[in-house]
């Protein structure tokens, strides 16, 4: 399928690429199925990827692996929460978080308390709400830091 976006223009989307979020994500409960994007500049183990819906292609968010920012990121999630995915090798389990990207740059944070569950054999998703993490992790100086190491 080809879809217009926001941040990429026309790009095609293969089926095979889709991630189903069964319950929707957090505020929009009615986008199901989206598509992780990365910026072309960065390739594809660049930090910051885009997840696109496929239902409303002007709607895209940034997304980071938590472990970049925070390594010893480990939310617990109850097993109940994490059964809409199917049965998860944790081999193929892909954990990403929301970028809040403000004018000032050094106010840049992360959505460590509300982690995208990307179960990768089936492409079955969810967005968990945690405890112990924080909505608004600033994570500007961490970034800038990885970036001078070259990673």
């Amino acid at each position: 399928m080809v879809i217009n976006t926001r941040v990429f223009g026309k790009v095609t989307i293969e089926d095979n690429k889709l991630i189903h979020f069964p319950g929707g994500i957090v505020g929009f409960p009615e986008l199901k199925d989206f598509a992780l994007i990365h910026d072309p500049d960065q390739g594809e183990n660049g930090g910051i990827r885009w997840m696109q819906s496929v239902q409303e292609p002007q709607f895209a968010m940034p997304v980071i692996d938590p472990l970049r920012v925070k390594p010893d990121y480990n939310p617990v999630v109850e097993d109940d929460l994490l059964a809409p995915l199917g049965e998860i090798d944790t081999e193929e389990l892909l954990v990403l978080v929301t970028i809040t990207v403000p004018s000032d740059l050094t106010k840049m944070t992360v959505n460590l308390k509300a982690p995208f569950i990307i179960n990768a054999a089936n492409r079955k998703a969810a967005q968990i709400i945690g405890e112990g993490y924080e909505v608004k992790f600033p994570v500007y100086e961490i970034l800038q830091n990885l970036k001078k190491e070259g990673e």
